[in-house]
């Protein structure tokens, strides 16, 4: 049986991408990318839309399976694990959020531990994570309805950690969000990502975001690669041409408000 334990790969990748590719028709929405991610990375696919961010990131846990290449976590290759059984192992967050809108949010949060087959300790689960994602354990009795946007967001968080998985998936998990709730959940965010030691991959299109919430940035553009670096090699102008083009708009944001702020 896979173990898809990416903490138990100290020595090699979390994840490795060999020669990955996705066609549809003549379409390649990913083409031949291959690529390790090391354990405890917090990883930001960036690029225009249609660039193959959310098709490279639905692959590795096989809500889209790849036309070429092969994905392996911890050494093993996924195609070894039943994909349902592996998205149970994998924490995902996604934009739209699909909490079950029947369901109070206990059992929104502790669906993945009724799935596996967990028939103990789902309460006293849904309250530790109520308290890691900062919410309220009152919270636990409501539906989805009468929480706000960010507080739904949480529980998604804490649904997509319910298993302690140690790869966490996130496809613009904030972009439907206000600027001010985006920005804390960003930052909380990083600090889970930190305390609980998980290696992430985040889709995102805001390229401020991936500079301050990612280590490591990779832009996407026509199903390749075609940038691989820090947030600072990226600030530097040396990570190429589709990197400084996307990191052109935050630096010209920036500049502009500098250039309000001294006419006050």
């Amino acid at each position: 049986m896979i173990r898809m334990n990416v903490k138990a790969s100290a020595s090699g990748p979390a994840i490795s991408l060999h020669n990955l590719g996705r066609r549809y028709g003549a379409i390649k929405a990913v083409d031949g990318v291959s690529l390790d991610i090391a354990a405890g990375s917090l990883v930001a696919l960036v690029g225009l839309s249609g660039s193959g961010k959310s098709t490279l990131l639905k692959m590795i846990n096989r809500l889209v399976e790849p036309t070429a290449g092969e994905i392996c976590i911890a050494g093993e290759n996924v195609k070894a694990v039943d994909p349902h059984i592996l998205r149970r192992r994998i924490g995902y967050v996604f934009q739209n959020i699909g909490l079950f809108p029947h369901m109070p949010i206990a059992r929104n949060i502790a669906i993945g531990l009724e799935l596996a087959g967990t028939k103990t300790g789902r309460q006293k689960r849904v309250a530790e994570l109520l308290d890691l994602v900062d919410l309220p354990r009152e919270m636990a009795d409501r539906m989805p309805h009468q929480l706000s946007g960010g507080q739904q967001q949480r529980v998604g968080v804490a649904r997509a950690l319910a298993t302690r998985p140690g790869l966490m998936l996130m496809d613009e998990p904030f972009g439907a969000l206000d600027p001010v709730t985006r920005d804390s959940l960003v930052d909380e965010y990083k600090a889970l990502h930190n305390k609980l030691g998980l290696t992430t991959i985040i889709v995102t299109h805001d390229m401020a975001e991936a500079l301050y919430l990612a280590d490591r940035i990779l832009v996407m553009e026509g199903g390749e690669i075609k940038a691989d670096a820090t947030p600072a090699e990226m600030l530097s102008g040396n990570a190429g041409e589709a990197a400084e083009a996307l990191v052109a708009i935050p630096r010209a944001q920036a500049e502009h408000l500098i250039a309000l702020e001294k006419t006050v």
